[in-house]
């Protein structure tokens, strides 16, 4: 067995075990570069790929090899830069996948189901206009912010109409919402191809009310909603102050879900805050499962881009991206907006995207933004949190306490949870040892502060609102 070929071996065991976007984006044209008795070397083409490879996959690398070639003992690293070359050599990791693209979706033919409109016909087999091909579940990159709601999608998808019903999902603009519920759409469709399914916006939904009672067709346009397997509303927002459009969804609603079929909503805003909405549709919105997306981490939103850049086909310095990564703070849509706008204007002056560039693309999108890590003015000048001390100022400043009242004894909730927080902070994004974090808050025991981060951690499992303070402060920090 070749190098290469006991490499592609060890992609299609850990494939299976990790989601094809970060996937693809960690371990496409990488190879085995040496292979010299019980030691291998792999190949990466940047320095970054190589630390995220080393501190987070290395382990199933490991197990992989274990079973096919247990007389490998020891696996190394080495950034190999002709790995990006067109011939250099490294795996191109989507001919693993090419089983999955050959799969052919069909639904009902004409004579089995009334269909709603929007669909276009092959022959006798009708083939979805609805969904956006690009909106898949298997490319939404997945962080620990948005875990949930994809776990619930994929769950909804896998089972339509047995768990999470309705599953409703909400959360700001540009945070993968539309994604999400295309995605559960062009999954079930993959896996049920005897399922209707009728997604809409609920815009549209409230136009097609209007249309129905001054045609007076209002009979077929039930017919319409009430005969689907799955029922897939983005924006429900909108619905407020159209008393017919709730009165007819909350009928629509009814009857579907009796009959349990699947029912997934998308909203700006949780159902209790749906102001101008009948309570009994909010009430309904949040008896099946509500989970809320978030911006994503510094990580999340690293990978987003490096598999947007898949997308181009294009590649751009590592450091380039961790910049805009550390610069885009509002949504996800604005991180591929950046992105867009750099590979435009590298595309139309010739010239590769650079700190500078993106920077004063980011300045363009919102010239009230303070730029984190790159000064224009200044040519280069850091503004990265580096030392305990930064983090202590950012976190008390954040809270609005004193940094006495941090490193003080007072263990009221209002300087215990801060100084808890700026612990774990410094543990996890500082690397700082327990000892000289204790050191640092007035000389605690380190046992205080394994305490203060394993609490933290604890909390971030269930407290969103923490979750969005932390957030919050590690963009402060730059991260």
């Amino acid at each position: 067995m070749t190098k290469t070929d006991l490499w592609i071996n060890v992609l299609k065991t850990i494939q299976p075990s990790i989601p094809k976007a970060p996937f693809i984006t960690w371990f496409q044209n990488t190879d085995i570069i040496l292979s010299e008795g019980a030691k291998i070397v792999i190949g990466v083409p940047t320095q970054f790929t190589k630390d995220w490879l080393v501190n987070r996959y290395n382990g199933y690398i490991a197990d992989a090899l274990k079973e096919l070639a247990p007389e490998v003992t020891v696996v190394e690293y080495e950034v190999s830069s002709r790995l990006l070359q067109k011939d250099g050599g490294g795996i191109d990791v989507n001919t693993l996948f090419l089983d999955d693209n050959k799969k052919v979706r069909k639904v009902r033919k004409l004579n089995e189901v009334r269909l709603v409109r929007g669909e276009r016909h092959r022959g006798e087999v009708i083939v979805s206009k609805m969904f956006n091909d690009k909106y898949k579940l298997d490319n939404f990159v997945v962080g620990r912010d948005n875990r949930l709601p994809h776990a619930a999608a994929m769950a909804v998808s896998g089972q339509p109409g047995g768990i999470y019903n309705p599953l409703y999902i909400y959360g700001d603009v540009g945070l993968g919402k539309t994604h999400l519920l295309q995605g559960i759409g062009n999954s079930i469709l993959a896996q049920h191809s005897d399922l209707v399914i009728k997604y809409i916006t609920a815009e549209k939904f409230v136009n097609e009310v209007v249309q129905a009672i001054g045609k007076k067709t209002m009979n077929q346009f039930k017919d319409q909603y009430r005969n689907v397997d799955v029922f897939l509303v983005d924006d429900i927002q909108f619905f407020a102050r159209k008393n017919s459009s709730q009165q007819e969804f909350f009928h629509t609603f009814n009857e579907l879900y009796e009959q349990n079929k699947q029912i997934v909503l998308t909203s700006d805003r949780p159902p209790s805050e749906l102001d101008d909405l009948d309570d009994r549709l909010k009430s309904r919105f949040g008896m099946g499962m509500v989970v809320e997306l978030l911006f994503p981490d510094y990580e999340t939103r690293l990978a987003i881009l490096q598999n947007k850049c898949q997308d181009f086909n294009i590649l751009i310095d590592p450091e380039v991206l961790s910049f805009i990564a550390n610069n885009v703070h509002n949504n996800v849509r604005e991180l591929e907006g950046v992105l867009r706008q750099a590979v435009a204007e590298s595309q139309l002056s010739n010239r590769v995207p650079t700190i500078r560039s993106v920077a004063e693309i980011i300045q363009r999108m919102n010239k009230a933004q303070a730029i984190i890590g790159y000064d224009i003015v200044e040519k280069g000048k850091m503004h990265m949190a580096k030392t305990c001390d930064d983090v202590m100022k950012l976190v008390a400043d954040f809270y609005g306490v004193t940094m006495e009242d941090l490193v003080g004894k007072n263990r009221q909730r209002e300087y215990l949870m801060p100084r808890q927080i700026c612990m774990y902070l410094i543990k996890n994004e500082l690397g700082q040892s327990y000892e000289k974090i204790g050191n640092s808050f007035g000389g605690r025991k380190h046992t205080t502060v394994i305490n203060a981060c394993t609490k933290t951690e604890r909390l971030l499992r269930n407290d969103l609102r923490l979750v969005r303070d932390i957030n919050a402060i590690k963009r402060d920090m730059g991260l």
